[in-house]
């Protein structure tokens, strides 16, 4: 062969699960308590770890247009709405155009 050649992904993520399944064994081996305690431990930093991972994570921007309707407003043109089938059967509800 030529050239050099690249690691295998699939290859190293086989090697870490044959390791992480011989530390499970491990741990489980000593007293059952410990491997309890170890997965439970486990989930907890990993979700600790997500949660932290979401927080770093920017706001979703506010919504920009037309503000909202007043209550009277909703109201007025949920009453003016026309209920119409589209080819497929489905029933749509078409609103009025607000006027600004």
């Amino acid at each position: 062969m030529s050239g050099e050649e690249k690691p295998s992904r699939t290859a190293g993520g086989c090697v870490l699960v044959v390791l992480a399944g011989a530390v499970v064994a491990v741990v489980f081996a000593v007293p059952p308590a410990a491997g309890v305690l170890s997965v439970w431990t486990v989930g907890v930093v990993a979700l600790w770890r997500a949660a932290r991972r979401m927080s770093d994570l920017p706001a979703a921007p506010s919504p920009k247009g037309v503000a909202p309707d007043s209550d009277i407003d909703a109201a007025r043109r949920l009453a003016q709405a026309k209920a119409v089938y589209d080819p497929n059967g489905v029933l749509c509800a078409l609103h009025p155009v607000r006027d600004e």
